[in-house]
């Protein structure tokens, strides 16, 4: 029994045919729509139609589009940041640099101005390191016997004194602060001409003056200035400020505490002055003629 061809296949128009007839119709409603604008509705009307197909269709890829450009963002952010934070801490070290060098420059000027006021030469010197020993207030200098610098000097900063050279070696020497329990500096109250003799007590710790009594006419507030008795320091150098004055009726002696005027262990460059004219010799004492007593012996 032979297959009969359905009658869908039998009627109707052959594909090529159809195919010339759609493709004219297609052609028609194109040139129609493109002069009379006759689809405009029905493509609106398609269009929302078909806009939530198109939403899910574009909003995935949309939105790994945003995130890749949202990261790349981040990280042109966070580079740029760092330069910026790199710069900054470039910027404050230069500014801290710069601070540090006015600062050094000011206090260079200020002792190149004290220099100028003495009559006595004196020589700047650069501060190396402190002493070995951690007992003893001392410092070492970068000027020693090729510079001229001997034994004895005063060391002074743009305020007041800071000590004396004990030691000098060719290139360096060692100079010992007044702060130091070896140190003593004779001294005058600026106020009332009174001498006296202020004595280090270490390190980091205030002044004494010793061996006073109870009344004496010292106060709180009173500067001590180098009296120049000794021949070392020139006079008229600030040296201490009283801070404290005990008087106790129980004790023979004040207790009088001063502090530093000079800040001795804070500046990098110091002065060394020439010790000035030596001071004529102490007069000998007058020599007594001894007495010649005889014994009378009896007969």
């Amino acid at each position: 029994m032979q297959a009969t061809q359905p009658a869908f296949f039998k009627q109707g128009p052959k594909p090529l045919t159809r195919l010339l007839i759609f493709s004219a119709l297609s052609l028609a409603l194109v040139v129609a729509d493109a002069r009379f604008q006759m689809l405009g509705r029905v493509r609106e009307e398609v269009s929302v139609v078909l806009y939530p197909l198109q939403w899910l269709a574009t909003t995935p890829f949309q939105e790994a589009r945003n995130a890749s450009n949202f990261l790349s963002r981040q990280a042109d952010l966070l580079a740029e940041n760092r330069k910026l934070n790199d710069a900054q801490l470039v910027a404050q070290a230069q500014a801290m640099k710069m601070h540090a060098l006015e600062a050094e420059n000011a206090r260079l000027r200020q002792l190149s101005e004290r220099q100028s006021s003495f009559g006595n030469p004196s020589q700047l010197v650069e501060v190396l390191y402190n002493g070995r020993d951690p007992f003893t207030a001392k410092l070492i200098v970068d000027r020693g016997q090729a510079a001229g610098i001997v034994a004895g000097q005063p060391v002074i900063d743009t305020v007041g004194v800071v000590g004396q050279v004990i030691r000098v070696q060719p290139l360096t020497s060692e100079v010992r602060l007044i702060s130091d329990r070896d140190q003593m500096v004779p001294v005058m109250v600026q106020r009332n001409q009174l001498r006296s003799v202020v004595y280090g007590m270490g390190r980091n710790q205030p002044l004494e003056v010793r061996n006073m009594a109870p009344n004496v006419d010292i106060q709180n507030g009173d500067v001590m200035v180098t009296s120049g008795i000794d021949g070392i320091y020139p006079a008229g150098l600030p040296v201490a400020k009283v801070v404290r004055v005990d008087r106790s009726s129980s004790s023979a002696f004040a207790h009088i505490v001063c502090e530093p005027l000079a800040q001795i262990d804070q500046h990098r460059f110091l002065l060394v002055l020439d010790p000035p004219r030596p001071l004529p010799p102490y007069p000998a004492e007058p020599q007594t003629a001894p007495e010649n007593t005889k014994k009378k012996r009896g007969r």
